[in-house]
């Protein structure tokens, strides 16, 4: 898998499924889901940015109103996805360019800074909706701690030991870099994704909301 991973044409191939990937959720969205709240538009993009085909499916599972039932499963997709997208995704790859680009760190010291900002921005993306709603911000931070940080830490010790495991040794200059960079965020997903199964079924998180009630009461307000 690592010679797989370090050939040129592998990253090459994989940033042009990964773009028709993201075309094809973008033309969905505007097409058949104007309605989707503006968070989760940039949530589920930048889902199938990281994992392509794979983040397609994982939305047309359970991102879509036209899905024909939601269910626990789809919500914990859905949590799943806000996380790893603009939290841990997002914070792990502004690591990277922090760390290696900026600072010209080394691959330790890359894992620490992403780890970090994966935890500011996850809780940041918790918080600020929840102050918007009027909730205080000591309680807002409260609530963000129980219901991320199982989480977030599930999804960065799995991306990081992966990516750490397969390309440890590899510099921003090699493919073997972005490729386990883009597989590591993948297996992120996947081991994260019992975790807010569980939290969802505990009643610690509610999960995301349902795709088509949140449509319907969208054209419901704007009728009125």
């Amino acid at each position: 898998m690592i010679a797989l991973l370090s050939h040129p044409l592998t990253i090459t191939v994989w940033a042009g499924i990964a773009a028709v990937s993201v075309a094809v959720l973008l033309w969905d969205l505007c097409r058949n889901n104007p309605e989707s709240a503006g968070l989760m538009r940039w949530a589920w993009t930048l889902t199938v940015a990281y994992s392509g085909p794979f983040g397609l499916a994982i939305y047309f599972y359970s991102g879509r109103k036209q899905i024909p039932r939601d269910d626990l499963w789809r919500r914990a997709c859905r949590s799943t996805a806000h996380c790893y997208s603009g939290g841990c995704g997002g914070g792990e790859i502004a690591g990277v360019f922090i760390a290696a680009r900026l600072l010209g760190l080394g691959n330790w010291w890359i894992a620490g800074i992403s780890v970090a900002l994966a935890y500011v921005a996850g809780f940041a993306l918790t918080v600020g909706p929840l102050i918007q709603e009027g909730v205080s911000t000591g309680r807002a931070l409260t609530d963000a701690f129980y219901s991320e940080t199982a989480s977030i830490t599930v999804m960065e010790v799995s991306a990081i030991g992966m990516d750490l495991a397969i390309a440890g040794k590899a510099g921003m200059g090699e493919p073997l870099f972005w490729s386990s960079l883009v597989f590591s965020l993948t297996v992120g997903f996947v081991a994260a994704y019992p975790v807010n199964d569980l939290l969802i079924r505990w009643g610690v998180e509610e999960g995301m909301h349902d795709p088509p009630p949140m449509a319907a009461g969208q054209q419901g307000r704007a009728a009125t």
